[in-house]
């Protein structure tokens, strides 16, 4: 087995690791040469490293089909490693394109290497758009892997990435062909856009639990470890939170000289403002583009751009507040938050199950859910114990909402509104399930606006046809 790995960042050289580790002679590549040296002093014992000084001695250090992956910033970077890197390349040699690039470019850059042949080859280059999520820590002991491209490229590159790749706890490995074209990508976008609203909604649950129910962080930490024991939340999301909630802050000589009183939690003196990257936003224009809804992962992207609006936060700093002074504060809130957590969370996984189904649709991709929700299941950010049961049942998950746990659903929600804790996520995750469950929705007075004021036509529940009136 060979692999070449373009850009030595921290997922480039974790991954290039991974590889070595599993048995394959990895050429190792980054734009800067020191960093390339740095790699190999700290891990060129670990296997078998080809530390290369140019793409030329990147292509001369593998043998053909060469399986090349490239981990660099997405846009233009990967397009100037492309134009450079495929005229040294032979026919069948592969690009692997592992960062988070956008679906569209890589449907581009595929059509150019194919129909661009190079040295007169009779054969295009491959190129294989291949999410890869589970952080620096999955990329060295197993990610989830989600390429897009052809049948011949995934058969030549398949053996080491399975290898590579995290087990899905039934024997298999999380990696799987999503499909031709962008496939991967937009599965890997769409699988950073649930992520988006997981965080979210643990978010707003621990805004809940510390600000309503006056837990501690000591508290929020045994709180979301039990929740992970159980089936309904156990999650890598829900058991990295607390974790995060037992760190410390680590004070300089200096500064614990001056401390005085108890040592503050690392999380207390973290600002509360979130970043992004853009595969939160570019889920939200996707859902748009394919007419799906996804008010969970939308509600999830604004949050974070209100959370860095520091001037719009300010300016509306002391707005006038009228809210309930009496509620409940018992245990129950615990119990009912902990429902609203899962029921939304589940909201989150259907959303993007639906736009994945329906760009499959739109573009022929005929990606399969059930795989989708297996290859999950390991190495990636939002592997869950609830996805076994996705990939079983393709994305039917009412049973869930039956009962206790939609009344505490509904009862947080209002504990939300009432106190003035924003909770944007799980809101929008029960308007969501309620638009999806009610028979009649009130989009009809919709419809007679529009024929009101701009004779847009409307539909009948009585007769077929689309009629005007003149109002």
């Amino acid at each position: 087995m060979q692999l070449a790995v373009i850009g030595l960042g921290t997922m480039g050289a974790n991954l290039a690791r991974n590889a070595a580790r599993n048995g394959a002679k990895v050429a190792v590549y980054n734009r800067t040469a020191e960093k390339t040296d740095e790699f190999m002093e700290k891990y060129g014992s670990e296997g078998d490293f080809v530390a290369c000084k140019s793409l030329k001695e990147v292509v001369e250090a593998l043998e053909s089909p060469r399986p090349i992956l490239l981990m660099i910033k997405a846009g233009g970077a990967v397009d100037a490693v492309i134009e450079e890197l495929a005229p040294l390349l032979e026919s069948n040699d592969i690009i692997i394109d592992a960062g988070n690039s956008h679906c569209e470019d890589t449907d581009r850059r595929q059509k150019n290497l194919q129909t661009t042949h190079y040295k007169l080859q009779t054969s295009p280059i491959h190129f294989v758009g291949m999410g890869v999520s589970g952080g620096e820590e999955g990329a060295l002991n197993g990610p989830s892997m989600m390429p897009g491209g052809s049948k011949e490229s995934y058969k030549i590159i398949s053996p080491l990435m399975k290898s590579m790749s995290a087990d899905d706890g039934d024997g298999g490995k999380c990696i799987s062909l999503m499909g031709p074209g962008g496939a991967g990508h937009f599965v890997k976008m769409v699988h950073n856009g649930i992520e988006y609203g997981i965080m979210q909604l643990i978010a707003e649950s621990y805004d809940l639990l510390k600000s309503e129910a006056g837990k501690s962080n000591e508290e929020l930490a045994e709180i979301f470890a039990s929740w992970n024991e159980g089936e309904d939340l156990n999650s890598f999301l829900i058991e990295i939170t607390s974790e995060i909630f037992k760190k410390k802050n680590e004070l300089s000589s200096t500064e614990r000289q001056s401390a005085s009183g108890e040592v503050a939690y690392l999380i207390d003196i973290i600002k509360d403002a979130a970043g992004q990257k853009g595969t939160g936003r570019w889920t939200t224009e996707a859902a748009l583009k394919y007419g799906v809804a996804i008010p969970t992962i939308n509600a999830a992207v604004d949050a974070r751009i209100i959370s860095g609006s520091e001037a719009e936060r300010k300016d509306h700093k002391n707005v006038p507040e009228s809210v309930e002074q009496e509620y409940e504060k018992s245990e129950k809130l615990v119990s009912r938050v902990r429902s609203s957590l899962e029921l939304s969370i589940i909201c989150a996984y259907a959303q993007g199950m639906y736009l994945i189904k329906k760009a499959s649709e739109e573009n022929n991709w005929n990606i399969d859910l059930g795989e989708v929700a297996r290859i999950w299941r390991g190495g990636c950010i939002i592997r869950s114990a609830f996805l076994k049961e996705l990939q079983g049942q393709n994305g039917n998950i009412s049973a869930h909402f039956e009962g206790e746990k939609q009344l505490d659903w509904r009862k947080t929600v209002a504990i939300g509104t009432g106190r003035g804790i924003p909770l944007p996520a799980m809101t929008a995750s029960l308007s969501y399930y309620d638009s999806l469950r009610r028979e009649r929705l009130p989009q009809n007075l919709i419809q007679a606006q529009r024929d009101f004021f701009g004779a847009h036509t409307y539909e009948r529940i009585d007769k077929e046809g689309t009629f005007h009136t003149e109002w």
